[in-house]
């Protein structure tokens, strides 16, 4: 059983959030972004789940060899193939690959999916559902490989993201209730972006619940309830951890005082920065510093 997809892929990826350089965030996922010529890849038997999102716009021919089955095909855009841990696979393409690899770890997928939304997920449901057409789980993948580059790679953001991509791709697979299945269609991934997008751009002022919520047109309940569903804590804390980031990244500078560094990160004083770091950090502004 090879260990990874991507050890047999022809090409290098061009971009893979190992680079992000959060442990948390690659606890969840890894994601590579591949663009390869025409070629192929033999049939392997593997122990993490692929997730293949593909962003040519022109469809293409490929053959799948899946679970001792051919399946030719044009490969269309928006189109997501799902390859479980455990199946044996081989591909064939015939023209230029424009696709990103999402690749879970299957134990940590199940948690995952039971300890943050209640769902239990079994390996036929990822079989159940070989392909499909999904360009929200798509817009999800590509909105989650843009931020790997977000505001000089942000840990925060792409873990953030990288939970709202595995909530939306279990939720196509665990669905039950009417609710998720509303929530799934009605808060896409573009309103994640835009309430992520004003905490990245107003992280340095005073920023109200109403002004998130506003972000996705929903009222301040439905919105805090589901923020917290998906991204696994309150937009409060998400902005707090925001901030520390950010002042953990100033403070690698040492001629910038702690009470500026407090106020551009949109603390109200140093106290409550000093406060709020060690929350997160476990350690004062000043500790951190020295121990740099």
């Amino acid at each position: 059983m090879s260990r990874r997809y991507q050890d047999i892929y022809p090409t290098e990826p061009l971009l893979k959030s190992e680079d992000v350089g959060s442990r948390i965030a690659t606890e969840l996922l890894t994601l590579e972004y591949f663009e390869a010529e025409p070629s192929s890849m033999p049939k392997h038997v593997f122990e993490q789940h692929h997730i293949l999102l593909n962003l040519k716009k022109e469809p293409h021919r490929v053959i799948n060899w899946r679970d001792g089955v051919e399946r030719d095909f044009s490969y269309q855009q928006n189109e997501i193939i799902v390859t479980p841990a455990g199946m044996e696979s081989g591909w064939r393409w015939f023209a230029k690959s424009k696709v990103i690899v999402i690749t879970l770890d299957p134990a940590k997928f199940e948690r995952f999916a039971l300890n943050e939304l209640g769902v239990v997920l079994t390996s036929k449901q990822l079989k159940d559902i070989p392909q499909f057409v999904d360009e929200d789980l798509v817009q999800a993948g590509t909105i989650l490989m843009d931020a790997m580059g977000y505001q000089t790679g942000s840990a925060v953001m792409f873990e953030s993201l990288a939970r709202v991509f595995l909530t939306k791709l279990i939720l196509k697979y665990g669905l039950e209730r009417e609710e998720d299945i509303a929530f799934s269609q009605s808060f896409t991934a573009q309103h994640y972006k835009k309430v992520l997008d004003y905490v990245a751009d107003h992280f340095e002022e005073t920023i109200a619940l109403e002004d998130l919520a506003a972000q996705a047109s929903l009222s301040t309940f439905h919105f805090a309830r589901l923020f917290k569903e998906t991204i696994g804590k309150s937009p409060h804390n998400f902005v707090m951890e925001y901030r520390v980031e950010q002042a953990r990244k100033m403070l690698q500078q040492p001629d910038i005082p702690l009470i500026d560094i407090a106020i551009e990160c949109g603390f109200s004083d140093q106290p409550h920065f000093s406060r709020l770091f060690k929350r997160f950090e476990g350690m004062t502004p000043k500790q951190y510093r020295q121990s740099l």
